[in-house]
């Protein structure tokens, strides 16, 4: 997600199931007008913090994250208090009856989180461990990055890759590294939208050299 504060023009994020908890990247993106962060490891709606300066934010989707909390109300109601120019919030219209009852049930943020140290680029947390660890999070894993692939061959004007063939390479890495393969198709997906024509066509030779270097490498080893 740090790539982001490179990207101030972008408009639009997805980061669903991406194992995220620090949102403080996306106050440069001032162009930002829908975010979807659904099943991440945000802890804290002191997090909305860094959103509550993005002026054409209208979409958000922030549900599944344990910042959500037991108390759906409380919830929803703290996130339109600190951001009323949202028009829907996980995927739900947001409506001016809501918008001033938040007023009053809603808590506002006034200042960001309390960040806890890390030490290495991908850590391990006690509260998402488990949850993480799941077949259905691997699943929607597996599902997101093979999405996001897909997306990016089909603007490269290549075939998808079918599922079986994707998921070959997938189940024996572990964690950390599936994080970061996601992290980095994400990060293309954003820096794409930057390019204009010569620059995608740079990026389609690139690929398309690459693909035939790994081609080569598996008749060999075949």
């Amino acid at each position: 997600i740090s790539i982001c504060r490179d990207l101030p023009n972008i408009e639009v994020i997805t980061f669903s199931v991406n194992g995220i908890s620090d949102l403080e990247p996306l106050n440069q993106c001032q162009n930002l007008s829908e975010l979807y962060l659904r099943k991440n490891n945000i802890a804290s709606l002191n997090e909305l913090f860094y959103l509550k300066n993005l002026p054409r934010l209208r979409v958000l989707w922030l549900s599944e994250n344990p910042c959500c909390g037991s108390d759906p109300h409380r919830y929803r109601m703290t996130v339109l208090r600190n951001l009323p120019s949202l028009q829907k919030l996980d995927n739900q219209a947001v409506t001016e009856e809501e918008l001033s009852q938040a007023l009053v049930d809603g808590e506002e943020i006034t200042a960001p989180p309390a960040r806890r140290s890390v030490e290495n680029g991908c850590p391990e947390s006690a509260e998402s461990g488990a949850a993480e660890s799941t077949k259905e999070t691997e699943s929607e894993l597996l599902n997101f990055s093979l999405e996001e692939t897909n997306k990016i061959r089909e603007e490269l004007g290549m075939k998808p890759v079918p599922r079986d063939k994707f998921s070959s390479f997938s189940p024996r890495e572990t964690d950390c590294n599936r994080k970061k393969r996601n992290n980095v198709l994400n990060a293309i997906l954003l820096l794409m939208k930057e390019l204009d024509t010569e620059g995608l066509e740079i990026v389609q030779q690139t690929v398309g050299r690459r693909l035939q270097a790994f081609r080569k490498k598996e008749l060999q080893e075949d």
